[in-house]
């Protein structure tokens, strides 16, 4: 009798114990942040989204997001998600990234730089027309070749242009190589500056992103954790230091900064399959995690923020969020404030 009595007891408890878990799962994910905006489908894999900043009138301004396949290409949507142009036979687009002010010839243009994994190569296309004009082979010489991630770095006291490029897989050391942009013939192409980089050897490496302004890389050791250096080569190769270890689930991926003033931000980093963004302070990301936020995103890999104000829908930016579903969500960049407000749990 006792231990009938036992057992139906400890079966009500775990019943208990479930149904409140549920609860409090499904709470959560009913309190996510959901998008302004759901892009138009991409014909096969979105994966990373960058955005232009358009010069006169804001709200003109593109999100330009890679289709990733062995028949895919680049993707331009405007603020409303429709998408308005495309460059397609890239060979599987990973990751992509834009600069302003480049000097080609007798012309100032601003540029698109796309990875083109089965080409061992990086793309360059003229914003916002997507004319191309440039190219240049990446990892030269190395048993693992195929590039991923890519960010610019533009150095603000000399206003040269760098691009930051990782690979599908790699050593430990130097994973990552640091290319000059450079212009040669009248078209603009890389030559190489730097190998630099630490590697975990778990996983891969594909998110990257650079601060401009406090001259900061970070990228994504997906399982490991996130690392920072220093964006100008003449600052060698040292690692500052890595952060957001215990902070994931499983794969950390994209990597944005939104920037609050010329040295404070925050960092959101990607907690795919949390669903969730994990979010740092821009001035002192080792301090720790401030905030993690649930969102309508799925899988997210690749995300940019913006700070500019693109209009009454925008005034504050926005956040764009690579989703599975062939996808990018464009949110609010005042509904992702609200929750970082909300759960701050250092301020």
């Amino acid at each position: 009798m006792r231990t009938t009595i036992t057992t139906a007891v400890l079966a009500l408890l775990l019943s208990s114990h479930q149904c409140t878990s549920i609860s409090k799962s499904t709470k959560s994910r009913a309190n996510i942040v959901k998008p302004k905006v759901i892009t138009q489908q991409v014909k096969h894999d979105t994966d990373d989204p960058a955005i232009w900043v358009h010069p006169e009138d804001t709200s003109k301004s593109l999100i330009i997001g890679t289709d990733k396949d062995s028949d895919g290409g680049l993707f331009v949507f405007n603020l409303d998600g429709v998408i308005v142009n495309k460059v397609t036979d890239i060979k599987r687009p990973n990751n992509v990234d834009i600069e302003y002010g480049f000097k080609l010839g007798n012309q100032t243009i601003d540029i698109a730089l796309t990875t083109e994994r089965e080409r061992n190569q990086v793309r360059i296309f003229s914003l916002p027309s997507m004319k191309e004009v440039g190219a240049f082979s990446v990892f030269d010489g190395e048993e693992h070749r195929s590039p991923m991630g890519i960010s610019i770095y533009k150095n603000p006291s000399t206003g040269i242009m760098y691009a930051i490029v990782g690979r599908k897989s790699g050593p430990k050391d130097n994973y990552l190589w640091q290319y000059k942009l450079v212009e040669k013939n009248g078209k603009i192409t890389g030559e190489l500056v730097r190998k630099f980089g630490k590697y975990s050897g778990i996983k891969e490496i594909e998110a990257i992103a650079v601060d401009d302004e406090l001259g900061y890389i970070y990228y994504s050791d997906e399982q490991y954790g996130i690392h920072q250096y220093y964006a100008d080569p003449e600052k060698g190769n040292q690692s500052i230091a890595v952060f957001g270890q215990g902070d994931f689930l499983s794969d950390i991926e994209g990597i944005s900064i939104y920037p609050t003033s010329s040295n404070t931000g925050y960092i959101l980093v990607s907690n795919q399959q949390a669903d969730t963004f994990n979010v740092y302070r821009r001035e002192n990301p080792t301090a720790g995690k401030i905030a993690e936020i649930p969102v309508s995103t799925k899988k997210s890999d690749g995300s940019e923020a913006s700070a500019v104000n693109f209009g009454d829908k925008f005034p504050k930016g926005i956040f764009v969020a690579m989703s599975n579903g062939k996808v990018f969500h464009i949110y609010d960049w005042r509904d992702i404030e609200e929750r970082i407000l909300q759960k701050d749990i250092r301020k």
